[in-house]
């Protein structure tokens, strides 16, 4: 999982910094440079050690009671599916794809072993994140020309 992940979400940021010292001509073409590669390293390890544990603790325990082999089998088919997914170019949110196994698993057990309420707010949230997102970027492209 913690590969996978890496290789679907580093990469992304690995990309914008890349384009940033391409822009401003700090690198001459476009090839990650090693040093990009271990600063998102470390920094994609170090997001996760320090503010992992909040999100382990919605998804492991208030979401869904997780033992052992649940947490096994919903990481091994995430890990599949952002594995496959990064091998083919197709962007996802590993956030979206691990939440939705750990219910998946959940709901294997029994419907009502997952908290729906819990699952809700996490639904929610992505269905508000992507027009919010757009809005915001709207907003931040328009005064920038306005300023500039």
């Amino acid at each position: 999982m913690a590969f996978s992940h890496g290789n679907n979400d580093a990469q992304k940021t690995m990309g914008i910094i890349t384009m940033a010292l391409v822009s401003a001509h700090i690198i001459p073409d476009f090839n990650v440079p090693t040093w990009v590669i271990l600063l998102c390293a470390t920094a994609m390890g170090l997001g996760t050690a320090l503010g992992g544990w909040r999100i382990i603790k919605t998804l492991g325990v208030k979401l869904v009671n997780l033992r052992p082999i649940h947490g096994f089998a919903a990481e091994a088919s995430a890990a599949t599916i952002i594995e496959v997914a990064s091998r083919i170019g197709l962007p996802l949110s590993t956030t979206h794809i691990i939440s939705s196994t750990i219910m998946g698993v959940g709901a294997s057990k029994r419907l009502s072993a997952v908290r729906w309420g819990v699952g809700g707010n996490i639904i929610v949230a992505w269905v508000i994140t992507i027009p919010a997102c757009a809005l915001l970027g709207w907003t931040i492209c328009k005064a920038a020309i306005f300023f500039f």
